[in-house]
């Protein structure tokens, strides 16, 4: 699969949740809707991963989440 493909597949998934949940929920709500529909379509996706804050060549454990 090319990233056309992909892309094409996540905005997909993207649309159909919002479609069908509509505007105005909390992002939580999208989050574990978009999670469920990409994993049913057999993505292999990471959700919620954290990400280090590097300072002077120490890692600071700040609990940012991508």
């Amino acid at each position: 699969m090319n990233i056309n493909e992909l892309t094409c597949q996540i905005r997909a998934a993207i649309f159909n949740v919002h479609s069908t949940l509509g505007p105005g929920l909390l992002e939580f709500v999208y989050e574990a809707a978009l999670t469920y529909k990409l994993i049913s379509n057999r993505m292999g996706i990471k959700t919620q991963l954290g990400l280090p804050v590097v300072y002077e060549d120490i890692s600071l454990e700040l609990g940012f989440r991508i």
